[in-house]
């Protein structure tokens, strides 16, 4: 019953967030609908990213409590390949990413079972590696299935990226004060592998992905995006479509856009203009000496309190809180 308080809580506040028009300024001449998944069996788009390898082509995958299985989707949103994935668990699959392969030049896909709603139910979490498939055809893939924990214990994330430069992987947690968690330079598979605390967060981030030439990440929440320098520093906020449940982001692969979408049946994918300030062109390259730093400098400093979130942002935060708690005890009452 506690998970189901919990997830019934999440969803309350998700709902609060969805009616009250906060920072309703979203028509923008840099804001299109690109398409809108056609297949009934994504339900729960909770993943996206772009093929770095198939022009015009998408994946995606749902959320919890769904089959280890990701959709290839065309422009005109239909799915054009099923796979699954080999050994592979679905425990609350949240995010993906897509990177290159640096010997082969061929795409890698990154499938993160990072969701922990109770933050710390799970001894560890998971991400797969799977090369991107050759054919758009459905098949069954064979994944490297890499287990982490964090440093300083156990959280909820939703957010993963990849620095296309470095290769370094990232995730980012979904907290009142989230966290840019860094993982080995070299991932084992046969060990449990340490995420380790290198920046801040916007408050309750829900996905996250690098620009394909380094030179940036973006940081998704409810309200919007925040662009980012490897090193940590806020660029840009990014005003983001009226989504029912926004829960994804990538960058296009000019990086000079967002794609954005949203879970439900039938939803959404919008393309999002980047502002001049965070432009490829308008940011410095990244090296690898360059990931997000966890010093006192203003580059560190909580998003919310500077670029990520208003003061009425966080008011209304507060208020679907209070609200979700009520609820919450109202339910366990009933539960005992």
């Amino acid at each position: 019953m506690g998970d189901v308080v919990i997830r019934t809580a999440a969803g309350v506040i998700a709902v609060f967030i969805v009616f009250v028009p906060a920072n309703a300024a979203f028509a923008d001449d840099g804001e299109k609908k690109l398409f809108t998944f056609k297949d009934a069996r994504i339900t729960e788009s909770s993943g996206l990213a772009v093929s770095p390898t198939k022009e015009g082509v998408f994946y995606t995958h749902n959320d919890s409590s769904a089959a280890p299985t990701f959709y290839a989707v065309g422009s005109d949103g239909r799915t054009r390949a099923t796979y699954r994935l080999q050994g592979a668990q679905a425990r609350d699959w949240e995010a993906m990413a897509a990177s290159k392969d640096p010997a082969t030049g061929r795409g890698v896909l990154w499938f993160a079972d990072i969701g922990d709603n109770l933050d710390g139910a799970w001894p560890d979490v998971s991400i797969y590696k799977v090369m991107e498939p050759e054919t758009l055809r459905d098949a069954t893939l064979p994944a490297v299935r890499y287990r982490f924990r964090y440093a300083d214990g156990a959280r909820n994330a939703e957010g993963i990226m990849v620095n296309p430069v470095t290769g370094r992987l990232f995730v980012v947690s979904k907290e009142f004060s989230g966290s840019v968690y860094q993982a080995p330079k070299k991932l084992r598979s046969d060990r449990v592998n340490v995420l380790r605390k290198v920046g801040t967060a916007p408050i309750m981030a829900t996905d996250a992905a690098y620009a394909p030439d380094g030179s940036s990440y973006v940081i998704r929440t409810y309200f919007s995006a925040t662009v980012f320098r490897p090193s940590g520093e806020s660029i840009a906020r990014v005003s983001m479509p009226e989504l029912k449940q926004a829960e994804s982001i990538a960058y296009t692969r000019d990086g000079k856009s967002l794609l954005t979408g949203s879970e439900g049946v039938r939803s959404p994918v919008y393309q999002v203009a980047l502002p001049t300030a965070a432009l490829p062109a308008a940011t410095p390259s990244s090296s690898p000496s360059h990931r997000p730093k966890t010093t006192a400098s203003p580059s560190a400093r909580p998003v919310a309190a500077a670029k990520g979130l208003s003061a009425r942002d966080v008011l209304i935060w507060l208020a679907a809180a209070a609200g979700a708690s009520g609820i919450i005890a109202a339910i366990a009452r009933r539960s005992r």
